[in-house]
């Protein structure tokens, strides 16, 4: 579903703007009578009637009898990625995307609530087939080598993912077919002929319009191809009114609020029916009323999001699907996804009577020293060499800090080595490591005090104490690049904590000056236990790492908590583990350079012969 496109979508799915077939269609007038508040579900599940679109907002002015479009009657955090195209392998673009939503899961698990966090590999569609056939494989086979690299690559990540859906699953095809039937049963779907300009790469017709010389798509710089075809149709325009006012209603379903603008101004440049059929594909799952034709891979992958939902052991139905935690909470997508997501699923949602997402938030785009990524140019940037360079934790580290989510952001392996060993190897894991130095040459490993009394009148507390809290404000808000920032200052004040008490002074003093020493390094050490976890979401294997040096287990720290960040947790007494560096200093070209040669020069200086004994 995603990378599909890897550029802005400027031209989606074609359009008919008239038809007698569809504009035979009643153009549904429901309007709200009341502000959308986030509750219960506006639009209930059509169980006994598949024909009409429940609106059961109260006039009242009572919150308890109001209904809402987006929050699921779980308490469940329901988190989605798109579901990548298996055409290519992952690139960086998926990735960027999945340790995004990986630490708003995580930092949401901290607070205690239940996630479910979907991922997975969009699988049907002329451009699998056609991959495949290159492979000299069939199409199953080859979605199976691609889909298996995402969770191999995922996991190299450190991705915790709870659900990963292939569309090829037998149990989404059931639910996709389900729903197509429940949308055509509500007069939404509809036969016409088509004749048009075909991009085999985007899988969408153009307008000729927008085409360049030779007819080429500005996407992919192809030829598009001539086709007739004869297709089903979604009639998107009988929900211009209702997605207008769902807009209106809730500005923050589509964020960040410059994207909301692009969907707002979509949606008022008029909306016109799509196609949501194939009859010249035969990789994908077949239309319930007409197998000769394919359901459309768009669709049919939006589904996805709810298929993931069933265990595996379940009837595989769109009803047990949607009460397992439908609707999701935050749809996680690249910009140029955001038409399919923000304007064709709404309206596909309503009309099977389906409640919608809670939000939808379009990322940028990312670049390498500030060009466009692209094989042609040689400067593709791979995650999994990346992460083979380097671990995890400083690739997610640097996407999540250095690109203020939601707009474009730009890969240089300078500035990538300069940031992580400035703010993960110095500013977090020197501090650290020096502190637990002087605990064990002075303290042998242990705590002479609580870390509350330790802290008692200390203006350092009181600081680290506000710095938990707006990182708090910014993880919930999705501001990733200022979580990180805000928790990188806990450490930077420690860092010049330190060096003001300069306790390595103290203790040599003895006395009230040993003991004051010693309370310093507890609330250092007490400051590096709270960046542990509050940079978990971020860095998990750094941050467990932190909390070992702490001597604490590997259990002790999967239990935390987002409440575990409160001042107070070390003891007098604990014992700390022998000071490790925990995260090591990336060395860049030219440093690697200068110690290779320096080395080649110790092996080339003649080293004097030793005498032996009996020379001697």
């Amino acid at each position: 579903m995603a990378c599909r496109v890897q550029h802005s979508i400027h031209n989606s799915l074609h359009f008919l703007s008239s038809t007698p077939l569809r504009n035979s269609l009643n153009i549904r007038k429901s309007y709200f009578k009341s502000r959308i508040n986030f509750g219960k579900t506006l639009f209930s599940s059509p169980s006994s009637s598949r024909t009409a679109l429940y609106c059961t907002c109260s006039s009242s002015s009572s919150n308890s009898g109001k209904d809402s479009l987006f929050t699921n009657g779980s308490d469940a955090f329901v988190l989605t990625t798109p579901l990548y195209y298996v055409n290519a392998p992952p690139h960086m673009g998926s990735a960027y995307t999945t340790i995004a939503a990986d630490a708003i899961a995580r930092f949401q698990r901290l607070l205690e609530k239940k996630v479910i966090f979907i991922t997975g590999t969009d699988e049907h569609g002329e451009k699998i087939a056609t991959a495949a056939a290159a492979n000299g494989s069939s199409p199953s086979e080859h979605c199976d080598i691609v889909s298996q690299a995402y969770k191999a690559l995922w996991k190299d990540f450190d991705i915790s993912y709870d659900k990963f859906i292939r569309t090829t699953d037998p149990k989404h095809e059931a639910v996709v077919k389900e729903f197509y039937s429940r949308v055509l049963a509500n007069g939404d779907i509809y036969r016409a002929d088509y004749e048009g300009l075909y991009c085999v790469n985007c899988e969408e017709y153009k307008d000729e319009k927008d085409l360049l010389d030779n007819n080429c798509c500005p996407t992919h710089l192809k030829p598009c191809v001539r086709r007739k075809e004869d297709n089903y149709f979604f009639a998107l325009s009988k929900y211009q009114q209702q997605l207008e006012e769902i807009l209106r209603q809730n500005p923050g379903f589509v964020q960040p609020s410059y994207r909301l603008n692009e969907v707002q101004g979509w949606i008022k440049s008029g909306l016109k029916d799509f196609s949501i059929s194939r009859a010249s594909v035969d990789w994908g799952i077949a239309v319930p009323n007409d197998p000769k034709q394919t359901i459309y891979v768009w669709f049919d992958a939006l589904l996805g999001y709810v298929s993931a939902l069933l265990e595996d052991n379940e009837l595989a139905s769109l009803e047990t699907a949607i009460s397992s935690g439908w609707p999701a909470s935050l749809h996680l997508i690249g910009k140029d996804i955001l038409r399919f997501h923000a304007v064709y699923w709404p309206a596909m949602l309503m009309s099977a009577g389906i409640g919608l997402p809670k939000m939808v938030f379009g990322h940028g785009f990312l670049t390498k020293d500030g060009m466009k990524m692209g094989k042609s140019l040689g400067n593709t940037l791979e995650p999994t060499d990346l992460v083979q360079r380097f671990g995890p934790d400083a690739v997610r580290y640097f996407f999540l800090r250095e690109v203020e989510f939601g707009n474009d952001g730009d890969y240089s392996e300078e500035r990538f080595i300069n940031v992580i060993n400035a703010h993960l190897a110095n500013a977090i894991g020197n501090l650290l490591n020096r502190t637990l130095g002087l605990l064990k040459k002075n303290c042998q490993s242990t705590l002479a005090v609580d870390s509350y009394v330790a802290a008692e009148g200390n203006k350092f507390k009181a600081a680290v104490e506000k710095l938990v809290e707006k990182a708090r404000v910014h993880y919930e808000n999705l501001e990733l690049s200022a979580a990180c920032e805000t928790v990188l200052e806990i450490g930077n004040a420690g860092n010049s904590y330190i060096d003001e008490r300069a306790p390595w002074s103290l203790f040599k003093k003895g006395e009230t000056a040993f003991e004051t020493a010693a309370k310093d390094l507890v609330i250092i050490l007490e400051a590096m236990r709270i960046i542990a976890i509050a940079l978990s979401p971020v860095t998990p294997g750094l941050s467990l790492r932190i909390y070992s040096q702490l001597g604490y287990t590997e259990d002790q720290f999967n239990a935390v908590n987002w409440s575990d960040t409160k001042w107070g947790g070390l003891k007098a007494g604990q014992v700390m583990a022998q000071p490790t560096p925990i995260f090591a200093r990336i060395e860049d070209a030219t440093e690697a350079e200068t110690k290779g040669a320096a080395t080649k020069k110790v092996k080339k200086e003649k080293v004097p012969k030793s005498k032996s004994p009996v020379e001697a």
